[in-house]
């Protein structure tokens, strides 16, 4: 999976920067936000739970998807501003889970 940044906008009122970047993954499915994340999170160098991904659209007939993400500041920030449900499906502000003995 490669990681092209097309649109890079900061937005100091909201503490966050706004991405729209292409994702190449040729021969896969489109990948899931975990992993989107986590390459993200090297591309721009950001924390991994700073990173919400709002939507990731593949692009019909080709093996590239469209993707709009926010990397904020601060995880305050994100909980502030962001949707509830965003935030879940990021993983953002989750606590980590324990592992079951």
């Amino acid at each position: 999976m490669k990681i092209e940044v097309t649109d890079k906008r900061e937005n100091p009122l909201q503490e966050r920067t706004e991405l729209r970047f292409v994702i190449e993954h040729s021969g896969e499915a489109t990948p899931p936000r975990k992993s989107v994340i986590a390459a993200l999170a090297k591309a721009v160098k950001a924390d991994e739970d700073k990173i919400v991904v709002e939507s990731i659209e593949s692009q019909y007939g080709k093996n590239s998807s469209v993707a709009y993400a926010k990397v904020y500041d601060s995880v305050e920030a994100a909980m502030k501003l962001e949707r509830k449900h965003l935030l879940a499906r990021s993983g953002v502000g989750a606590e980590p889970q324990a592992e079951e003995e």
